[in-house]
């Protein structure tokens, strides 16, 4: 099993940004508990130009292994179940660095 990376991009005072993070943590710690790793990593669109033209109307965006897999708002079972499927991917020995 691989470790999952969630990423959140958002901004500091953003309420969806922060029911997001809120669904993220239940997320990860029921999964942890389940011994299903992850990481998790957050990114601000105010101190990143790029982010900020790319999601500027479209935040939260929260990406599982750097593949978007919502926006606005998360689906907690829908969240949970494409975490785990992403921790479950084999990782090719050659991809692997």
């Amino acid at each position: 099993m691989k470790t999952a990376l969630i990423t959140l991009i958002g901004k500091p005072g953003c309420h969806l940004c922060d029911d997001a993070r809120a669904v993220i943590d239940e997320v990860r710690a029921e999964l942890s508990g389940r011994g299903i790793p992850t990481e998790f990593a957050e990114l601000d669109i105010l101190t990143d130009p790029e982010l900020a033209r790319l999601h500027s109307e479209d935040i939260p965006v929260v990406q599982i292994d750097g593949r978007r897999h919502a926006i606005h708002r998360v689906d907690p079972s829908r969240f949970s179940a494409a975490v785990e499927r992403a921790a479950r991917k084999r990782r090719l020995p050659f991809l692997s660095r």
